[in-house]
């Protein structure tokens, strides 16, 4: 069942462990197949070598179980909250990684300082707001799923592939698995140098975010209607 996209996912799972944004078993990787409304994702704790494309575990939006020998991800009712309530989303990606948890467990988005920033992410990468502690006692990882939509309310999650979970960490997304990965590398090279930025402030006096101006052009010269970086 799924075949290509299991490869897929689990493709795009040995991408993300080659990237160096996770440690341990942390971090997974999942795509749907939206004429079937099924899911693969990576299976829950098994070390990123032993992995095989066949272990990646089929699951309906709810989270139940389709087909695989293992238990999905304990993130998985958060993949499919986010996959059910947007619609474009084709892959997600969650991480721990270094600068991007580092702002995720400060509680603070990520400013756009520059055009590294705007070439990715249109505008701050937002935080989301804590869980309540009747959210984290109850649905846990669903309430995860759920504060990130209410987040992306007023929000376009194809302008801005990326989130912090306040005190938990980064997920991203895209048309597939792979892109997700990519956008998880991305999000974690901005972190780095916002922090880097925010930690020259006692001896720079102008470190604002950009011109807005500057923001548009750059993220639109990539991603706009009129788009016109790379080849077409």
């Amino acid at each position: 069942m799924l075949e290509k996209l299991k490869l897929e996912v689990y493709e795009a799972n040995m991408a993300l462990s080659r990237s160096g944004l996770v440690f341990g078993t942390f971090g997974n990787v999942s795509g749907i197949d939206r004429e079937s409304g099924l899911v693969v994702i990576k299976p829950s704790g098994i070390e990123y070598s032993a992995l095989r494309p066949e272990d990646m575990v089929v699951t309906d939006l709810n989270g139940n179980v389709v087909e695989g020998k293992y238990r999905p991800s304990s993130d998985t009712k958060t993949h499919v909250k986010i996959y059910s309530d947007m619609p474009s989303v084709g892959g997600i990606c969650h991480t721990h990684s270094m600068y991007a948890t580092s702002f995720a467990q400060s509680g603070r988005g990520i400013s756009a300082y520059g055009t590294t920033h705007a070439d990715y992410f249109d505008g701050e990468i937002p935080c989301t707001r804590r869980l309540t502690p009747k959210e984290i006692a109850g649905e846990y990882e669903y309430n995860t799923g759920a504060v990130i939509v209410e987040t992306f309310k007023d929000r376009d999650p194809d302008s801005m592939r990326a989130v912090l979970v306040n005190s938990h960490g980064p997920f991203t997304w895209g048309k597939n698995a792979g892109e997700s990965v990519q956008n998880s590398v991305y999000l974690e090279f901005v972190a780095q140098m916002a922090l880097n930025t925010e930690l020259l402030r006692s001896a720079c006096a102008t470190c604002v975010p950009m011109q807005n101006k500057l923001l548009r052009r750059h993220f639109d010269r990539k991603h706009g209607k009129n788009k016109y970086y790379g080849q077409g």
